[in-house]
């Protein structure tokens, strides 16, 4: 698709009085000067197959720049390219188009650059999750409903309501619908805890809380955390007891800000998993963890807490946890005793 200056005007509601004088002066103060053709804004779109694509593109807003000489003036129209099916989205009355509302079938190979219809839809759900407009255990519209929402087939929907299920952000239940995850629920509260014990029973743990402080960053900490060095942060202590024996040692750091009010005394009343507490009382649900797992020995403060010798094999796991908009709410490191057990990772 070609767009002239003169189309531009058009759909961009004129120039400013500089360019109109510009364009008055002659023709070769604009784009259009001696010898040139208007340049073709986006002549063609081809996939990585060599498949020509089609692509809309949609005058968004104009704006007149000078160059510092004051001699020449530059139209330069700022340009969103749309897939063909947000560009139905965009205007459902347009020559060609499918019923207003309703969705058209993508191209068969769509341009790697531009992502699938139902992945548009899965992010539109999760901002709305982000921002609380669907809270932790409640029921989000059904499929049908939302696919109204949105103007698009249930189908596509539903494809994106799986793969935020398969992200643990969602659960389907049978008869009842799709509700928020919590991290209340008892099939979350291992999904961050992988010590698994050998004998493949699940043996209850306690939490005993060492420590919980306000303290300053450490540059290490505050980098894995996107904050400034000394930035106020909390630190947690705890250990966690499986069968009434020192298994865990956490060292947990949080952001300050986002954590007012979590003090010794909340954290020791309170008797859920950790996450839950985060979610339901700060508002700060964990979405996903990176982790970096190594076979260390041992250091003296470390074995004595843990009820071990110095040198004990022990599995270290640094962890760094994300909410949404992948940002870094939580750093994590632990001191495992595998004795008896084992630490679970599930690829997919």
């Amino acid at each position: 698709m070609r767009v002239t200056r003169s189309d531009a005007l058009k759909q961009g509601g004129g120039l400013s009085g500089h360019a109109r004088r510009d364009r008055e002066a002659g023709p070769d103060t604009g784009p259009g000067a001696p010898g040139g053709r208007e340049p073709s804004l986006a002549p063609e779109c081809r996939s990585a197959t060599g498949q020509s694509q089609t692509v809309s593109y949609v005058l968004y807003k104009t704006d007149v720049l000078r160059e510092k000489s004051g001699r020449k003036s530059l139209l330069c129209v700022e340009m969103r390219a749309m897939t063909s099916n947000q560009a139905n989205a965009a205007n459902p009355n347009a020559p060609g188009q499918g019923p207003a509302g309703g969705e058209v079938t993508p191209a068969a190979s769509p341009s790697p650059t531009f992502s699938p219809l139902y992945q548009q839809i899965k992010a539109l759900i999760t901002q709305g999750l982000e921002s609380g407009e669907w809270k932790p255990g409640e029921i989000i519209p059904s499929e049908v409903e939302l696919a109204a929402r949105y103007k698009v087939s249930q189908g596509t929907v539903r494809k994106a309501i799986d793969e935020l299920a398969a992200d643990n952000l969602l659960v389907r239940r049978q008869g009842k619908g799709t509700f928020v995850a919590t991290h209340s629920e008892e099939r979350a509260q291992f999904r961050f805890l992988r010590l698994l014990a050998e004998d493949g029973v699940e043996h209850p743990h306690v939490s005993r809380l060492l420590e919980c402080r306000r303290t300053r960053a450490p540059a290490e900490i505050a980098r894995q955390l996107d904050l400034k060095p000394a930035d106020p942060v909390v630190q947690v202590r705890r250990l966690l007891e499986f069968d009434g024996v020192a298994t865990v040692l956490d060292e947990i750091w949080l952001p300050g800000a986002m954590f007012r009010g979590l003090t010794f005394e909340r954290l020791s009343d309170y008797k859920g998993p950790l996450y839950a507490m985060f979610e339901s009382e700060f508002g700060t649900r964990m979405i996903r963890a990176t982790e970096k797992v190594r076979a260390i020995a041992a250091e003296p403060a470390v074995a004595v807490l843990l009820g071990v010798a110095d040198g004990f094999p022990l599995l270290s796991v640094e962890r760094v946890s994300y909410t949404y908009g992948d940002r870094p709410v939580e750093v994590r490191r632990g001191w495992y005793v595998t004795t008896g057990y084992y630490y679970q990772n599930d690829l997919s």
